[in-house]
């Protein structure tokens, strides 16, 4: 046991999960970081290697596959993404909470890894919503944000893996939310016993 947790932080594309993420991280950044996952894909302009991804090519991300280095992997929109376990076990072992930002899948396996993980699952107030957002980011022709929300039903249908969901519906309330989960988590009693443990062996066992 730590006094810091896991966060899993999943949602379909266009539920705001980045935007989120980054308020969440503004407000508090001395108890919470996020952990940068590796990526295939190409770097897309305003994104910085090593903020936003580890940007490696195919052959490094497979040869971190075999040497298991990764706490999950998956496949998403034909690119390789990664969470490094070495990097998330470091951020655990200062102090701080961390956050991953992955698909269903990611959040599962890592689950399987670390069973007293949390996950958070972020959904749109409604499908309509979520495609009017998809559209009005106006990065993608009308092809893409078909086959975004075909993903995106499908990612949603794998809601009922987290413990906590957080409808982003106001964007203020759902970062709220998400605070409070935060919160809340770092007071469950082992956490507090473990940050706290010369006060708990100075208090007497049990008395009648």
């Amino acid at each position: 046991m730590n006094s810091a947790c896991l966060f899993t932080i999943s949602a379909p594309s266009g539920a705001g999960k980045t935007s989120l993420v980054r308020a969440l991280l503004d407000s508090k950044p001395n108890d919470l970081t996020v952990s940068v996952s590796h990526a295939t894909r190409a770097i897309r302009q305003g994104e910085t290697d090593g903020v936003d991804y580890h940007f490696v090519s195919l052959e490094t991300f497979e040869q971190m596959v075999d040497a298991g280095e990764f706490l999950e992997h998956a496949l998403v929109f034909d690119n390789h993404y990664g969470t490094a376990r070495a990097s998330v076990e470091g951020l655990l072992g200062s102090g701080r909470h961390v956050i991953l930002e992955i698909d269903w899948q990611g959040a599962r396996q890592v689950r399987q890894e670390r069973p007293d993980t949390v996950c958070i699952y972020i959904l749109p107030p409604s499908r309509a919503v979520l495609e009017q957002r998809l559209t009005d980011r106006a990065t993608d022709d009308r092809q893409t944000i078909e086959r975004r929300m075909l993903a995106a039903d499908r990612e949603m249908s794998h809601y009922n893996d987290a413990e906590y969901l957080v409808i982003n519906e106001d964007f203020d309330q759902a970062l709220y939310d998400l605070e409070c989960i935060i919160h809340a988590q770092g007071m469950t009693r082992d956490r507090q016993i473990f940050k706290y443990q010369a006060l708990i062996d100075s208090i007497p066992e049990e008395m009648d």
